[in-house]
């Protein structure tokens, strides 16, 4: 069994085998949302703030924040949106950046232990950002493409995750701490790219023994009703042994699905998670006769 513990300040998560599902909260990405991207730039981050309060509410358990504006200052701004989330909630954080300055200013700003989204296979990348990981005591995103792109044989990107892997090892950050983006192609495009990546997600569980995560949304990409075919890829992934993915869990079928699949897989013990979600109020007359009858039977 493989867990990566993440933390905040004052709550842990584990990712790991055999445990419930981490949805890790897409929304806080002004990446395709020119509105979220020029009230941040501004200073405006009530859209930020209302993103976070309302992914953790529908079931986010990590929150990614990613502040990459054109023609901004990323690290100020990936440091200040880091501080304002810790300060809403207590859930841990995923601190996406493509630039490495900014993944820096994000983590000094942290407090606990970030998941840190990504390095790829480049080796100039991993010789840049893994003495970071190493540096702050985090985990990584390892994506599997490299200085070749992104390959469509499910071979070439497992070689690419065993090599992060490893090198991750030579900086001391244990295979724990590596959680490892597959890649999801468009299904759309390419018709078997479900089947690839539930065989590649099952290779680095039983192989390299490192938990996963993918952008879930892009398996539709260029299809229509997108909406309801991101939960049934989520469920599939997860009977392959995904164990967390980045996503929108302001999406209730796709939050549905997760949940349904830890319940099948027995990773929803007493189906408690289940129960607490989708359980249907007692009526006030029900509630009040439970409590009519208690009260008798105490003074019996």
């Amino acid at each position: 069994m493989t867990d990566t513990v993440i933390s905040s300040a004052s709550r842990e998560v584990v990712i790991g085998f055999d445990r419930p599902f981490v949805v890790i909260g897409e929304r806080i990405n002004p990446t395709g949302r020119k509105l979220l991207a020029e009230e941040m730039k501004s200073g405006d981050f009530s859209r930020v703030e209302a993103d976070a309060l309302a992914q953790v509410a529908a079931g986010a358990q990590v929150l990614d924040v990613n502040a990459g504006i054109p023609l901004a200052d990323e690290p100020a701004l990936l440091a200040r949106a880091v501080k304002l989330v810790q300060s809403l909630t207590d859930v841990p954080l995923s601190i996406d950046s493509s630039v490495l300055e900014a993944l820096e200013s994000g983590l000094e700003a942290y407090q606990g232990k970030a998941l840190l989204n990504s390095v790829t296979g480049e080796d100039e990348r991993l010789e840049r950002v893994l003495p970071l990981v190493k540096k702050h005591g985090a985990a990584v995103v390892a994506i599997c493409n490299d200085d070749t792109g992104i390959s469509t044989d499910i071979d070439v990107r497992f070689e690419v995750a065993r090599k992060i892997v490893e090198r991750a090892a030579d900086y001391g950050i244990p295979a724990c701490d590596v959680v490892v983006d597959p890649l999801v192609m468009p299904v759309g495009a390419m018709a078997d790219a479900g089947v690839q990546v539930f065989k590649l997600i099952r290779r680095l569980r039983e192989e390299l023994k490192v938990n996963t995560t993918c952008g879930a949304s892009n398996v539709s990409f260029g299809l229509p009703h997108r909406h309801g075919l991101n939960p049934t890829f989520l469920a599939m992934a997860i009977g392959a042994g995904m164990t967390s993915a980045i996503t929108n869990p302001l999406e209730a079928p796709l939050m549905q699905a997760v949940r349904g699949a830890d319940v099948l897989m027995d990773h929803d013990p007493q189906c408690g998670n289940w129960i607490s979600a989708y359980r249907e109020p007692a009526a006030a007359g029900t509630r009040e006769r439970r409590s009519s009858r208690r009260r008798r039977a105490a003074r019996s």
